[in-house]
C-alpha cells in the first residue's frame, strides 16, 4: 500500500485529490492538512466525501511522513515548503505553478518573483503524461500543470509532433468555469456577477502562456502564442479553441486525423471526437465533467491552412488533479489509470 498526505486539502483541487484517490486501490491516505477545518471530519469541507472516510484534517504542522505528498498551496507557497519534504524522503506532486517552468528566469518575468529553490527547477517533471511519460517514472518532484496550458497543450501537440504547425501566430481562445478561480470568494466569483457570464479576464499575457511555449517548442523556438480567456456560466470544464497555420498547403482532414491519431494512439485517457452529424461533433467541457479524459478535435479551413484545434477538459481532474494523480501512479509503477477511470457525467 501506498502511504499519500496532501498540504493543503480543504480546497477544490484537494477535494478532487481526496475523491480520487479514497477510491484508488493502492492508496491508504495518511493526512489531509487544513488550518481552518484541523480535527473536523473531511465531509465539513467536501460534503460529497461524507461517508467515504472516517478521516480528519490536522494542521500543517501535523502532516505525517508518506510515500508521496501533494502540495496544494497557494502559488509562491509552495517552493518554501517543497525541498524540505523531498528531504524527509517523500516524493512530492506539487499543484501549485512554482516548479511548471525550467528557467528561474522566466519563472521570475511571468511570476513576478524570485524562486526560493531555484536548484529544483530543472528537476522537476511537468506533469502531463501525455507528453513525459517516461521522464514521470523515474522522478522525485513533478510540478502540476495550469488547467488552461493543458487544454492548448493537447488540442496543439499532435501538429507540433507532425511538423505541422508554422512558427507564426496560435491564437488561443479560452473557455472556462469558475471552479478554476478557487474556493476563496470574491467580486467576479459571486453568484449576481458569475452568473450568465461571457466575460473576458485575460486578454492577452496569462502565466499559463509560459507553460505552453516551454511545452509546444517548434524546431527549439517558443511558438508565438496569443491567449485570451473568458469566464463563463459553468463551473466545471474548459475549452480551448485554438486557431492555428500549417506550414504546407493541401493540408486535409485525412491527414489531421493521420496526425492526431499518431499523437495520441494508445493514450488511455484522450479521445478524438470530430463527428459528422448530431449535437456533439467537437469537444465539449460538459461531456467530460468529473473525469480525467480530454476530448481532442480538430478542423481544417480549406483554403486558407487554417486550423482549428480544441480541447475540452474539466479543469479539476485532467486540469489539475487527475493529471496529478495520473503521474503518481507513473511516479510508483503503477497502472497510471489506477483510480482515474469514473466515465464522465451526462447530463450536468
Amino acid at each position: 500500500m501506498v502511504t499519500v498526505s496532501i498540504l493543503g486539502a480543504s480546497g477544490y483541487t484537494g477535494g478532487e485529490l481526496l475523491r480520487l484517490l479514497l477510491q484508488h486501490p493502492h492508496v491508504e491516505i495518511a493526512s489531509a492538512t487544513s488550518q481552518t477545518f484541523a480535527g473536523q471530519y473531511l465531509h465539513r469541507a467536501h460534503p460529497n466525501l461524507r461517508g467515504a472516510t472516517d478521516l480528519k484534517f490536522v494542521t500543517r504542522d501535523a502532516l505525517a511522513p508518506a510515500d508521496v505528498v501533494f502540495t496544494c498551496v497557494p502559488h509562491g507557497a509552495a517552493m518554501k515548503v517543497v525541498p524540505g519534504l523531498l528531504e524527509r524522503g517523500s516524493r512530492v506532486v506539487d499543484l501549485s505553478a512554482d516548479f511548471r517552468l525550467r528557467d528561474a528566469a522566466a519563472f521570475e518575468r511571468w511570476y513576478g518573483e524570485r524562486h526560493a529553490a531555484p536548484e529544483w527547477l530543472a528537476r522537476a517533471v511537468y506533469g502531463l503524461p501525455e507528453f513525459h511519460r517516461e521522464a514521470l517514472r523515474t522522478a522525485r518532484l513533478v510540478s502540476g500543470v495550469g488547467c488552461t496550458a493543458t487544454a492548448t497543450n493537447l488540442a496543439l501537440y499532435p501538429l507540433v509532433q507532425a511538423g505541422l504547425l508554422t512558427t507564426g501566430p496560435i491564437v488561443a481562445d479560452i473557455k472556462i468555469g469558475s471552479s478554476a478561480s478557487g474556493l476563496e470568494a470574491n467580486l467576479a466569483s459571486i453568484h449576481a456577477e458569475r452568473s450568465g457570464a461571457l466575460r473576458l479576464y485575460a486578454p492577452t499575457t496569462h502565466r499559463h502562456v509560459a507553460e505552453i511555449q516551454q511545452e509546444l517548442r517548434l524546431n527549439g523556438h517558443a511558438p508565438q502564442v496569443h491567449y485570451s480567456a473568458h469566464a463563463v456560466e459553468l463551473v466545471r470544464g474548459i475549452l480551448a479553441t485554438c486557431h492555428a497555420f500549417v506550414a504546407r498547403d493541401g493540408v486535409t482532414d485525412k491527414d489531421l486525423w493521420r496526425a492526431y491519431r499518431d499523437a495520441y494512439q494508445g493514450e488511455p485517457f484522450v479521445r478524438l471526437v470530430k463527428d459528422r452529424q448530431g449535437i456533439h461533433r467537437f469537444p465539449d467541457p460538459k461531456l467530460v465533467a468529473g473525469s480525467n479524459y480530454a476530448d481532442v478535435g480538430f478542423e481544417v479551413e480549406e483554403g486558407t491552412n487554417r486550423v482549428v484545434a480544441l480541447c475540452a477538459i474539466d479543469n479539476l481532474v485532467k486540469g489539475a488533479a487527475g493529471s496529478a494523480v495520473q503521474s503518481m501512479n507513473l511516479m510508483l509503477g503503477l497502472d497510471e489509470r489506477l483510480g482515474l477511470t469514473q466515465l464522465p457525467l451526462h447530463p450536468v
